[in-house]
């Protein structure tokens, strides 16, 4: 599975970037999740709820930075296990590109999935993550252009 977008975000490119690895931001982003701790400075731990058609599922994972590239270009690779729902692992390459006082994020994302899930249909599946990614964003870009209180290194809110 693939999927794929371009967002302008009216914000700074750092601010963008730096919003992308927030824990805090991160977690009222991501639908369903109910916890995400970074454990170090690319790495974090994440607990997240999904329904896919009939099924719903707990799934804990983690997920690794590569910021070789920063703030500019970087990766996102992760897995997850939903115990008898089954596994999902994926990654996603994100480019940020500065438009004057906006930014454009695009990235492209893969993942596959197995267990009990992946017999739900790769249609629902595609869809499922597909709303999911868009609500992700739509919820992302509200909140970095709203100008979300920045995060200390403790984790609390400045």
């Amino acid at each position: 599975m693939e999927l794929s977008d371009n967002i302008r975000i009216e914000a700074p490119m750092q601010t963008v970037y730096d919003a992308l690895n927030d824990p805090v931001v991160l977690m009222a982003c991501i639908p369903g999740c109910e916890e995400l701790v970074k454990s170090s400075d690319t790495e974090l731990e994440a607990k997240v709820v999904l329904k896919i058609g009939p099924m719903k599922a707990r799934f804990s994972g983690n997920v690794t930075l590569d910021v070789t590239g920063a703030p500019q270009q970087f990766s996102i690779s992760g897995t997850g296990n939903g115990g008898i729902a089954g596994f999902a692992k994926g990654g996603a390459e994100v480019v940020l590109k500065e438009d004057g006082p906006a930014t454009f994020l695009s990235y492209v994302a893969t993942g596959e999935i197995g267990g009990k899930m992946a017999q739900l249909g790769s249609r629902l599946v595609q869809s499922t993550a597909s709303k999911l990614s868009g609500q992700f964003f739509a919820r992302f870009r509200e909140t970095v252009e709203a100008g979300a209180a920045p995060i200390n290194e403790s984790g609390l809110l400045e």
